[in-house]
């Protein structure tokens, strides 16, 4: 994706480091975070600021251009958590280094964009180590 350096940069430094999904810091990853489409361009989503977040690699790679996922709990379809519209703390919760899903969309999302594999969780870890977790 190829956007102004002064959008990117604004998106970048909302986030404060982190995925706007999953909540990772990027200073302890190897991958750089993506810029990510909220409502993906295939869906008729823009490249504006109100559309764009921070995104750790697999935050983003199992987003791909879903808007909406299963709730686990219902079976319903729900919106997925969106960085622009939602509040973070409304939809999901910690429970030590587990994410949990407070709402539908936070179940569906927390599900779809697998917060808590074994990998993510390992990672949380070592960030209580030095300091970055739990988020702020």
């Amino acid at each position: 994706m190829n956007l102004p350096a002064q959008l990117a940069a604004l998106v970048r430094e909302r986030a404060g480091g982190r995925c706007e999904y999953c909540r990772m810091a990027q200073s302890l990853q190897g991958g750089t975070f993506h810029l990510e489409h909220v409502v993906p361009q295939s869906r008729g989503g823009f490249s504006t600021a109100e559309n764009l977040a921070l995104a750790c690699p697999g935050c983003n790679l199992h987003k791909a251009d879903r808007v909406s996922a299963i709730d686990p709990e219902t079976g319903n379809e729900a919106p997925l958590f969106h960085p622009r519209a939602n509040r973070w703390s409304a939809h999901f919760g910690w429970d030590g280094e587990h994410v949990v899903g407070k709402t539908a969309t936070g179940r569906a999302t927390l599900a779809v964009l697998q917060f808590n594999h074994p990998r993510r969780l390992r990672i949380r870890v070592a960030e209580a180590g030095f300091g970055l977790f739990p988020p702020d």
